[in-house]
């Protein structure tokens, strides 16, 4: 499947400013509509991340307990988006202390995850979730850990609210056009 690359500032970032993360906040089809708003995120694609079964389709996330989390691959220009900052956005649409859930949607599929493939980035992904649980007085849950595994969702999934603008989301639209605007 081939990612949408976005052109920023008129020109293809180079190889050394791109960096990728894999980030889980509930239903995929918000979570990638945010992200791909985002100044500096050069590409998105959803996908099921971190579960027990290979090549994974929908329907078994859904019902048959494979483990995965609903996710978005997110590839972004680390010299216009420090992951910090990436991060920080992605904080704005969850409820950090929910466990399997977010909006009305339940169930571990839908649960809050950070997955990263550069060992460099955790760090800075554990120090944003200290600073995070200092503003929370409830236990922030974000799963953080490596990527074990992705799997490109059916293409039906990929980029959903593009092609069905009044789909179902749980992030509000406002939030959406608002990130659109920075």
């Amino acid at each position: 499947m081939t990612l949408r690359t976005a052109v920023i500032n008129d020109k293809q970032p180079s190889e050394s400013d791109g960096a990728e993360i894999y980030l889980a906040g509930g239903c995929f089809w918000g979570v990638e509509k945010y992200l791909s708003s985002i100044k500096g995120v050069i590409a998105t694609e959803v996908g099921y991340a971190n579960g027990n079964t290979e090549n994974p389709s929908y329907e078994d996330v859904c019902y048959n307990e494979t483990g995965h989390a609903e996710t978005v691959k997110v590839i972004y220009n680390k010299s216009v988006l420090p992951l910090e900052k990436l991060l920080a956005l992605y904080y704005e649409i969850i409820d950090p202390t929910s466990v399997n859930r977010q909006g009305p949607d339940f169930g571990e599929q839908y649960r809050t995850g950070i997955y990263y493939t550069d060992v460099n980035d955790e760090a800075v992904i554990r120090d944003s979730i200290i600073a995070l649980q200092k503003k929370k007085q409830k236990p922030v849950v974000i799963e953080v850990e490596s990527l074990k595994n992705y799997y490109p969702a059916e293409g039906y999934h990929q980029k959903y609210l593009d092609k069905n603008p009044n789909g179902y989301c749980h992030i509000p639209k406002s939030k959406i056009e608002k990130i659109k605007m920075l």
